[in-house]
């Protein structure tokens, strides 16, 4: 199925919604906003970006969004979390650790590189995934992952450490693609 015909949310509760709407709109996808189960229908994707992973977690709560998203995962949806995104996708967190979805088996530490103000971009090195050589990662209070599963593949490393990784059709990246806008780590969630 082209892109162009495809369906991708993203879960609205904070965070760069409006540049990840942007990059699956220029990648001719029909983009909307999640912010309730009903969201959920018909998606061929979801995207739970990056933010505050305890605001989003508390959305979560808020909206009742937890076991529909769970639901959604097992039943074979695509789903990508940026950042925060990453964290709530992991089996467990440490360092002020938040509630998770479960899916992604993974440890997630929280703010592993820091603060806001220790904020940086490096390049990467695309070993697992050649299609994303030269990509650009921009991490912002970013988590790291630790104790990958053996299903677990690593596509991204930056400076030796995993950065984006895949578990069947979850993808997970510490850094917010959406900021570089570089459309490769969105394209890869609408790769069948």
């Amino acid at each position: 199925m082209a892109a162009r015909n495809k369906r991708v949310g993203v879960l609205a509760i904070q965070g760069a919604v409006d540049k990840h709407l942007a990059i699956l709109e220029g990648l001719g996808v029909e983009a909307t906003r999640v912010l309730g189960e009903e969201g959920l229908v018909g998606l061929d994707g979801l995207i739970i970006p990056g933010g505050e992973s305890t605001t989003i977690s508390k959305g979560l709560s808020r909206l009742g969004l937890w076991e529909p998203i769970r639901a959604y995962a097992r039943s074979g949806g695509a789903i990508l979390g940026t950042c925060a995104g990453a964290i709530l996708l992991a089996r467990a967190c440490e360092n002020h650790p938040v509630a998770t979805l479960e899916l992604l088996d993974l440890k997630a530490i929280r703010n592993a590189y820091g603060t806001q103000v220790d904020s940086f971009v490096a390049p990467c090195d695309a070993g697992g995934e050649p299609k994303l050589a030269g990509m650009q990662c921009v991490f912002i209070r970013a988590p790291q992952v630790g104790e990958l599963g053996p299903d677990v593949e690593v596509l991204l490393r930056v400076d030796g450490l995993p950065v984006l990784v895949r578990q069947g059709r979850l993808l997970a990246a510490t850094f917010h693609p959406e900021l570089a806008g570089d459309p490769r780590v969105h394209a890869l969630l609408l790769a069948d």
